[in-house]
């Protein structure tokens, strides 16, 4: 029988929590499994990410080409999910965005029986709108989510063009997730 493995993968320091639970599929690595974190949090991946498994020293990531990576980050293409998470190394930390400082828990949640006619990746739950790209990290979202609710506050127009017009931190539908190929993705990045 067929397998996928579950997640859920949770958005830290933002409070109420953005969450999603997805499924990949067991043959996936961790930089596929980097594409669906992506897409299933509404990030658009235009920074540089990394795992680390809790109670390991090891990174994984796009290692540095010049030698400056104080963490000798290991290919995270050349590592598979299964080989990395398991019923003994159950919690990993992804980071995205280095300068804004986006960390999210993941947590490894089992293996499921593949289901027939079912495309994965999926998106089977999850909670509210990720924060917009570039909005300076978890404080600084706290207080953008402040201005664009507050119509008296000096920078709500400014915000709220900024972020398009409209911004509901409570939307999200699982439904509605779309996952990209992520051999497609690598083609976009490194092509």
């Amino acid at each position: 029988m067929d397998y996928v493995i579950q997640f859920r993968i949770e958005l830290l320091e933002v409070d109420p929590p953005v969450w999603r639970r997805i499924q990949v599929p067991e043959d996936y690595t961790l930089w596929d499994l980097h594409v669906a974190i992506q897409d299933s949090m509404g990030w658009l991946d235009c920074h540089l990410h990394a795992f680390r498994v809790v109670g390991s020293e090891v990174t994984f990531g796009i290692p540095d080409e010049d030698g400056d990576d104080p963490f000798d980050t290991k290919p995270d293409w050349e590592a598979k999910v299964q080989d990395v998470f398991s019923f003994r190394n159950r919690v990993g930390m992804y980071d995205y965005d280095f300068g804004d400082g986006w960390t999210h828990l993941v947590l490894f949640e089992g293996f499921k029986p593949r289901e027939e006619g079912v495309r994965y990746p999926r998106c089977l739950a999850g909670a509210r709108r990720c924060p917009p790209e570039d909005c300076g990290g978890p404080e600084r979202y706290g207080e953008l989510l402040i201005a664009l609710q507050d119509v008296s506050h000096p920078e709500h127009e400014s915000l709220l063009e900024w972020v398009g017009g409209a911004f509901d931190p409570e939307d999200f539908d699982a439904n509605a997730v779309s996952f990209d190929d992520p051999k497609q993705r690598w083609d976009k990045a490194f092509a």
